[in-house]
């Protein structure tokens, strides 16, 4: 009985805190947040890093098939928080965890395979080009991923991507062990004032300089769900960079239900593979969420999967504008609605309880995770 009260305490959201005044500001909700904390480490067999990389996930499950799936048990949603860390040595540990409720969080769903299509009618993404935009905040928290995929800055030394674009589920990809993040920059430093130029018909050349990830974070959930239905749940990972960017990044946060977003609206920016070398941004509504995902459709294309979905909104405590990181784009499903097939390009929203977990990855103590 105390397990299954301590999940009922676990799998209850928040609540918001928004005003319903007629001048009413989208306001970030204030959360309290569990406690993940590690209870013992293991060390594994080194990977074969033999899986190939996939830049998109796809799943039939939809709104309904996840809303209608079973809530995991208390032990269930410990071992999904549980996470593998593989070092840039090729060593790998796995790490159980225990969940403290102080408050509230939850978890729980289903996902996986089929087809492809993500762009929804006319394309309406949105090339960033010269070094005003791509350089400067927030583009300039999207970093593009050796192994294809797109990441986000989170701290000085993190980046935050989907699981998928360095673990199949079953397997660690080709080149994760020599993972690197690559920052777009301008290529040519002679200084010349002409070249900060960003209406120009032809665009500014930019490169990619890149830094080695010292080590990565995956959550079993997904190592785990993705061969018994459930991954796209927690398809997450964290990335420590083995020295700080020196860039401007950007703060995560727990997902707010989508009638509280701002418009109903997301956006995310990512380097999508049909748009080589360009840095891509998109904004679209939610069409519909269930406790762990977002469904839209945005327009996007493989190589975006991991970029951040970002929303603006008031900080009553801080009396600013903040953007926070909210979820992460993960990929496309077909879903069975009545049946007539309906696509959807999906995100893994930052819930409570998984807000803690990658706060902890990359503060190493939960004083300053308790605030989502």
């Amino acid at each position: 009985m105390a397990a299954l009260s301590t999940l009922i305490l676990l799998l209850c959201a928040a609540k918001d805190v928004m005003p319903s005044s007629p001048h009413w500001k989208p306001t970030w909700p204030s959360y309290r947040v569990p406690v993940i904390l590690p209870q013992s480490t293991l060390n594994l067999d080194k990977p074969q890093f033999d899986a190939e990389a996939r830049l998109e996930v796809v799943s039939p499950c939809g709104p309904a098939c996840h809303k209608s799936s079973p809530l995991p048990t208390y032990e269930e949603v410990k071992n999904y928080l549980s996470y593998e860390t593989l070092y840039a040595n090729g060593s790998l540990t796995e790490t159980e965890v225990g969940i403290y409720i102080l408050s509230n969080g939850g978890d729980g769903s289903r996902g996986r395979s089929r087809t492809k299509r993500q762009i929804y009618g006319y394309d309406s993404r949105f090339s960033i080009f010269g070094k005003d935009f791509l350089l400067n905040y927030p583009f300039s928290t999207s970093v593009k991923l050796s192994t294809g995929c797109t990441g986000t800055l989170v701290a000085e030394k993190h980046v935050l991507t989907a699981a998928h674009c360095i673990h199949d589920g079953k397997s660690y990809v080709k080149g994760a062990q020599k993972l690197r993040v690559g920052f777009l920059k301008p290529k040519n430093k002679d200084g010349s004032k002409g070249s900060n130029i960003t209406n120009s018909a032809m665009p500014e050349k930019m490169k990619f300089q890149w830094i080695r990830v010292k080590r990565t974070h995956v959550p079993k959930g997904w190592i785990k769900g993705n061969a018994n239905d459930i991954g796209m749940d927690y398809d997450y990972a964290l990335l420590e960079l083995k020295k700080p960017h020196k860039r401007k990044f950007m703060k995560i946060g727990v997902s707010p239900p989508a009638r509280n977003l701002p418009g109903g609206r997301i956006h995310f920016s990512g380097y999508d593979n049909d748009r080589p070398g360009n840095l891509v941004y998109r904004f679209c509504d939610v069409k519909d969420e269930t406790y762990d995902l977002l469904y839209q459709q945005c327009d996007a294309q493989p190589g975006a999967s991991g970029s951040g979905v970002y929303v603006r909104m008031w900080k009553r405590q801080n009396h600013k504008w903040e953007r926070k990181i909210i979820g992460i784009f993960s990929g496309h499903q077909w879903v069975d609605m009545n049946g007539t097939p309906q696509d959807f390009n999906v995100a893994v929203r930052i819930t409570p309880l998984k807000y803690a977990q990658i706060c902890y990855w990359i503060k190493g103590n939960y004083l300053d995770c308790r605030e989502g």
